[in-house]
């Protein structure tokens, strides 16, 4: 089975190609030079995938490029798909995350600043969430290290008007009613760096995933703290016990097993190296229980580069393709679910971003 990864970086695109599990793999020259690409996405829905990239150029701004050929040429408006209306008094920095919705045509867009914006044809043009802007919270929604973004789009794979979202900093938020309105969930999410340190909302989630088999249980790595929710995300309880540490930014969930999922830990937020200087994959199989390290193949040396949130992914092949890309622009994968590692390119810019998909 043919694999299609996405690998988004602060100098561009790179598309890595393979024919199947033990082949090498083919790295493509960088798309959209010079620009840095931060969110990536696949929407499978269509007769072919549709690919979405969200490019940030220093000189024409922020938009969004899609694909229907499988990254051989890119389609990108001569206007910005995605801005913020007039009214807001509000610019874009850029787009965070793409995650398709329920509905044929529909792609939700993350942003910086946090902002939800929703697509009806397939990611070409967007619409401000006002809902969700307009929010009485909004105004307190704090900056994270690396800004103020919504991050984190989960569309409730069986009921549309379930919506869960996630940003750095303010939190976890859920809506029940199609967007019309929106609540906190962070109960139970820890904010050690605020007055309060259980509060209704303001904490720094650095991402979040769903259990494909499970969809009321979610999982969240935070800004210190591992989390998991049996109840779409009303309350957390602490999965950390048997991490190394409890600071990362990475969390995926497998696309077909329950209570499997994959998380990247460093050392702090004041030392943001992986544990031990050791390049390793942390796996759990019973929902957080425990956990496993996953290192075969991955460098023995001292390894210091951090992985993003984004730059870590799962393919939906079986067995499942696990990816990730490094800080010094190293990206590894496994073709059995962690257990062996394989490197798929070296010397790339700040790998940023990184999606996959079998064909």
């Amino acid at each position: 089975m043919a694999t299609l990864l996405m690998i988004g970086t602060a100098k561009g695109l790179f598309l890595a190609r393979r024919d199947g599990a033990g082949q090498p793999w083919d790295v493509s020259v960088p798309q959209f030079p010079m620009t840095g690409v931060y969110a990536v996405g696949i929407d499978p829905r269509g007769e072919q995938p549709r690919l979405l990239a969200a490019v940030d150029s220093s000189h024409f701004g922020p938009s969004v490029a899609v694909s229907d050929d499988l990254g051989t040429s890119w389609r990108e408006p001569d206007h910005a798909p995605v801005a913020f209306p007039a009214d807001t008094d509000t610019s874009l920095t850029r787009v965070w995350a793409f995650a398709p919705g329920h509905e044929d045509g529909v792609v939700w867009a993350g942003t910086q600043p946090s902002a939800l914006f929703k697509s009806t044809d397939g990611g070409q043009t967007f619409e401000l969430v006002r809902s969700l802007w307009d929010h009485p919270h909004r105004t307190q929604w704090g900056a994270g290290f690396g800004g103020q973004a919504i991050h984190t789009i989960l569309p409730h794979p069986a009921d549309p008007d379930r919506v869960v979202v996630a940003m750095s900093t303010g939190g976890v938020y859920r809506t029940t009613d199609g967007g019309r309105s929106w609540s906190p969930g962070n109960v139970g999410i820890k904010a050690y760096f605020m007055p309060d340190p259980w509060p209704e909302f303001g904490q720094c989630v650095h991402k979040v995933a769903r259990d494909p088999a499970n969809p009321e249980r979610l999982y969240a790595q935070n800004h210190h703290g591992v989390y998991r929710s049996d109840d779409d995300g009303a309350t957390w309880t602490s999965i950390a016990d048997g991490l190394p540490s409890d600071f990362g930014f990475a969390m995926v969930a497998h696309p077909h097993r329950g209570d499997t999922i994959w998380n990247f830990p460093l050392q702090a937020d004041g030392r943001r190296y992986p544990v031990d200087y050791k390049c390793q994959v942390f796996r759990s199989q019973d929902a957080g229980k425990s956990w496993q390290s996953q290192s075969a193949g991955l460098p023995d040396e001292p390894f210091y580069p951090a992985v993003l949130r984004d730059a870590m992914c799962a393919d939906n092949a079986d067995p499942v393709g696990v990816y990730f890309g490094s800080r010094n622009g190293e990206v590894f994968a496994s073709a059995d679910e962690g257990d062996n590692w394989e490197t798929v390119a070296a010397h790339l810019p700040d790998v940023l971003c990184v999606r996959a998909i079998s064909l």
